[in-house]
């Protein structure tokens, strides 16, 4: 965190400093709960919204609303927290030393409690005769292969999460449309085997609410695997992490809040 603070000003640094505080965290923890909690209204309300209205949204248009979302919710709040709205995303990062191991379990947690309230929030409206948004292997398809794709689609998300935030190909704004495309191209090709879901966040939610735990081991498994593949190629391209520029990507942009 001290190489990339730099070249800022003394107030800059000032206020990079008292966003640091533990006591500031929870601004962290608060975008990361709330990032998910929109990330999952849209990719579960699209199925939910779907089951009732007997296929009035479509695959396509289930698969690319979360991508946009991802999208805008990067460019609105990734100078808060980063935006990893995903916990395997955290722990890459941490894995990659561009992010604190002792936050990394706080971020988790927000992002399942956001997503679990966002599932919540589905249920009190429309009731819950739908499955919530629940993934889970598609009709046809085996666990087996559900994971294997669950493994490969997370396996690319964060390797395009990680390039697009190293100081080799660091794209700014853009690593949000990057991230959203990825979203919407796995979900395209995806998701009638697994769901495409690859955030055990985002599973997590809908599986709790529903009380349908029994493929939730896909979604945590498979993701995790694809994640330390992920990073496993990142250090094979890029050497070892923690660089200004990547850690700034996982961190945020701190520096545009004033001292409280």
């Amino acid at each position: 965190m001290v190489s990339e603070h730099l070249s800022l000003t003394p107030l800059q640094q000032q206020q990079v400093n008292q966003f640091d505080q533990p006591a500031h965290e929870v601004r962290r923890l608060v975008a990361e709960a709330v990032g998910t909690f929109l990330l999952v209204i849209v990719a579960a309300g699209a199925t939910v919204v779907d089951a009732i209205t007997n296929g009035a949204i479509g695959r396509g248009a289930s698969v690319v609303a979360p991508g946009l979302m991802v999208t805008a919710v990067v460019l609105f709040m990734g100078a808060n927290s980063g935006a990893h709205l995903n916990p395997v995303v955290t722990i890459a990062f941490a894995i990659r030393t561009d992010f604190q191991w002792r936050r990394a379990p706080g971020y988790a947690f927000a992002q399942i409690v956001g997503s679990v309230a966002a599932v919540a929030v589905l249920r009190l409206t429309f009731g819950d005769s739908t499955r919530l948004g629940v993934t889970a292997p598609g009709v046809g398809f085996s666990a087996w292969q559900a994971l294997v794709v669950e493994a490969l689609l997370t396996f690319g998300l964060v390797s395009v999460v990680l390039g697009a935030a190293s100081g080799a190909q660091n794209i700014g704004a853009l690593s949000a449309i990057a991230a959203g495309a990825y979203v919407m191209l796995a979900g395209l090709w995806a998701s009638p085997v697994s769901g495409a879901s690859m955030n055990p966040a985002r599973s997590i939610g809908p599986a709790l609410v529903s009380g349908n735990l029994s493929d939730l081991w896909i979604y945590l498994v498979g993701p995790i695997i694809g994640m330390l593949l992920a990073c496993a190629v990142a250090q094979i391209l890029r050497g070892p992490g923690g660089g200004a520029a990547s850690s700034k990507a996982a961190q945020g942009t701190l520096s545009d809040f004033s001292p409280d």
